[in-house]
């Protein structure tokens, strides 16, 4: 649709709600967004208060929406959010009467559902008051609501219990076997980037020297390291015994360490033996999917009986905590697939599961093209049969271009929750990343206010400015400093 706005500059406002309503179409200011109707929005100052009307024209036929909101502060950035709000809302009221049904996570735009939960309800989230604000301020869905308070709730457990002075680290290995069609991760396959991984690894054990130095002279501690990706079990298991071997050197001894094992084409006994005498405590072993022509489909150079003994090798190597990862809306996948998918892993009993909703983004050969639609009833009988099974939702977030506009959601047993997961995703504490493509995210006041710090995006430029890099460590020092304050 053609967005045309008066007395507002709100343009991202309107586009992201318009793409929660439309996936499909194309949005903008340009005329030629107009073949799917236009969208006209006013936002005016009236006794005071934030109006913003709205005329959507589609397919010959037209609707309106209004939001009338009260000012919240005098300060430009409070400001800022009601008039964002009050344009968010007017927007879906009178797009969504095009739609046959509205969406499950209703004018929700945001990828944190239960972030704006913990900044409402920061003394607890008594579960009544935070359906209604849920239901009032965004239009969700009983069932999402309820998800969204569950996250909610486990997130402001965690971020009660953690200490001062406590950080989080992300270290990426942007190597693959091969690039799965879905992905738009900066990451490349063996065959394109492989010879980079030598230099890489000497970058990397050197930004993780520097870190560990900030660390230590700021008296800070690790709650948790993720290794992630790419596949970082693309590396040797000399080359993993050489990194992790830095880790354990350099860095405050963490309370979690996951490594992301991912493709279990990369996963050998050997490296398992690696990652459990380093004192790595979580894996993740991803299927994606449990149909082997459902793999080929996406790239996946591995079979279903490879994940089972893979699995099966990483229980008799260490007591490994371990996750596995479904994908919903794969191409040639459909319910009963992924409803089987489900059932298999659950009889593996893997302490984890976490089911994304496949997001067509623009670095994936799969983000053109007709978006598959994936039934929000088809994700709620999975969620069932985990929480039958003993495994109950733990940390959430959404994306851009996803299926069925749904969502992403983590489950585990018991209390084997991945804490990295939730701190990095509700930005509950400074996160440094490691690594090319890396954002460091000091964050503070619970996630209002953050500070980031990028590294280079590809591993050719991350090798080449190694130095600065580690010389930049000191802005993190910095940044701690004034979180001590």
């Amino acid at each position: 649709m053609q967005m045309i706005l008066q007395g507002t500059a709100l343009e991202t406002a309107v586009h992201e709600t318009l793409v929660c309503l439309l996936p499909e179409e194309r949005h903008g200011l340009a005329e030629d967004c107009a073949e799917g109707g236009t969208v006209t929005v006013s936002l005016t100052r009236e006794g005071g208060d934030f109006l913003c009307r709205v005329q959507a024209v589609r397919g010959g036929e037209e609707r309106t929406g209004e939001c009338r909101l009260p000012p919240e502060g005098d300060s430009p950035l409070e400001q800022k959010r009601v008039e964002t709000r009050a344009v968010k809302t007017a927007v879906y009221r009178a797009v969504v009467g095009f739609l046959p049904q509205p969406p499950v996570w209703g004018a929700m735009s945001g990828v944190k559902p239960a972030k704006p939960l913990r900044q409402a309800f920061p003394q607890g989230i008594e579960e009544e008051a935070a359906d209604a604000f849920l239901k009032e301020r965004f239009f969700i869905a009983p069932s999402r609501r309820k998800l969204a308070i569950r996250c909610a709730q486990k997130a402001q457990q965690l971020e009660r219990s953690l200490p001062e002075q406590t950080g989080a680290l992300y270290i990426g290995i942007p190597f693959c076997p091969s690039k799965c069609v879905y992905c738009s991760f900066v990451s490349g396959s063996t065959a394109q980037w492989g010879h980079l991984i030598p230099p890489y690894l000497d970058a990397l054990c050197r930004e993780v020297e520097a870190t560990g130095e900030g660390f230590r002279q700021n008296g800070w501690k690790l709650d948790s390291i993720y290794m992630g990706g790419g596949t970082p079990t693309t590396l040797t298991a000399p080359q993993m015994d050489r990194l992790l071997t830095a880790v354990q050197q350099h860095l405050p001894h963490p309370r979690e360490f996951t490594v992301e094992a991912g493709r279990p084409e990369t996963i050998t006994r050997e490296k398992l033996e690696v990652l459990h005498r380093h004192g790595v405590g979580r894996i993740s072993i991803n299927p994606q999917s449990m149909h082997d022509e459902v793999l080929q489909n996406v790239g996946r150079l591995h079979t279903v009986q490879q994940i089972e003994e893979c699995y099966r090798m990483a229980r008799q190597v260490g007591n490994f905590e371990i996750n596995m990862d479904l994908i919903a809306g794969l191409p040639g996948d459909d319910e009963a697939g992924l409803l089987e998918s489900v059932r298999r892993l659950i009889d593996l009993q893997p302490e984890n599961i976490t089911i994304h909703c496949l997001a067509r983004k623009k670095g994936s050969p799969l983000r053109f093209g007709p978006q598959g639609q994936l039934p929000a009833e088809t994700l709620d009988a999975a969620y069932a049969m985990l929480e039958q099974a003993g495994y109950a939702p733990y940390y959430l977030y959404r994306q851009k271009y996803i299926a069925g506009n749904l969502e992403n959601v983590g489950f585990a047993k018991g209390d084997t929750i991945c804490r990295y997961n939730i701190l990095m995703m509700e930005e509950l504490c400074p996160v440094v990343a490691l690594g090319a493509g890396g954002v460091t995210k000091i964050c503070a006041d619970g996630g209002r206010n953050i500070t980031r710090l990028t590294n280079p995006k590809y591993p050719k430029e991350y090798i080449e400015h190694s130095d600065a890099i580690c010389k930049g460590k000191q802005k993190l020092e910095l940044e701690f400093d004034r979180l001590s304050d």
